[in-house]
C-alpha cells in the first residue's frame, strides 16, 4: 500500500448507495490531491432483462448514451471543479471491469459501496464488491450503504 493516494477509484451505478461511496472518495481525493476515477460499467443483456423483440445493437446503443449522460450529470452535480477526473463507461462484467480498469490506470485506492444484499438475493445477483475486494491488487475500501428509513 502505499500513502498518499495518487489514483483513487470510484466505480457507480448511479444508485444513492454509490453516491455515498463517491463522496468519500472525492474526500480522499481532496484530502491527497489525487487524481479520481470515476467508473460505470454497462452489464451485458445477458443480466439485464431485455424484451423479445428488441434490436439489440440498438439497446446497448441506448443504454450506453444514458450512461454516458448519467455520467455527465454526476461529474456536474457531485464532483468539484477543483479535482483532477477521469470518467469512463465500459461494457461488460461489472467486477471484472472495475478490477481490469485498476491494473491498466495503476489506481491505488478503490471506494466502493456495498449494497447490503443478503440470503437469496445476493446469491441470485452475486456481489459486486465482494469480487472486487478479493481481486485487485490495490486496497479496497467499501463503504456501506445508509440504512433505509
Amino acid at each position: 500500500m502505499r500513502l498518499p493516494f495518487k489514483k483513487i477509484l470510484a466505480p457507480t451505478d448511479f444508485s444513492e448507495p454509490s453516491y455515498h461511496a463517491l463522496d468519500m472518495a472525492v474526500e480522499l481525493a481532496e484530502h491527497f490531491n489525487a487524481e479520481l476515477h470515476l467508473l460505470h460499467v454497462v452489464p451485458p443483456l445477458h443480466v439485464v432483462p431485455v424484451p423479445v423483440n428488441v434490436e439489440i445493437p440498438l439497446y446497448e446503443a441506448e443504454m450506453r448514451e444514458a450512461a454516458e449522460r448519467s455520467m455527465e450529470e454526476l461529474m456536474e452535480q457531485r464532483i468539484p471543479k477543483s479535482l483532477t477526473v477521469f470518467a469512463s463507461v465500459v461494457w461488460g462484467d461489472p467486477a471484472d471491469e472495475i478490477i481490469a480498469y485498476q491494473k491498466e490506470k495503476g489506481i491505488d485506492l478503490i471506494v466502493i459501496a456495498t449494497h447490503g444484499r443478503s440470503g437469496w438475493k445476493r446469491f441470485v445477483f452475486g456481489s459486486v464488491t465482494e469480487k472486487v475486494v478479493r481481486m485487485p491488487t490495490c486496497p479496497v475500501l467499501t463503504i456501506n450503504a445508509p440504512e433505509e428509513e
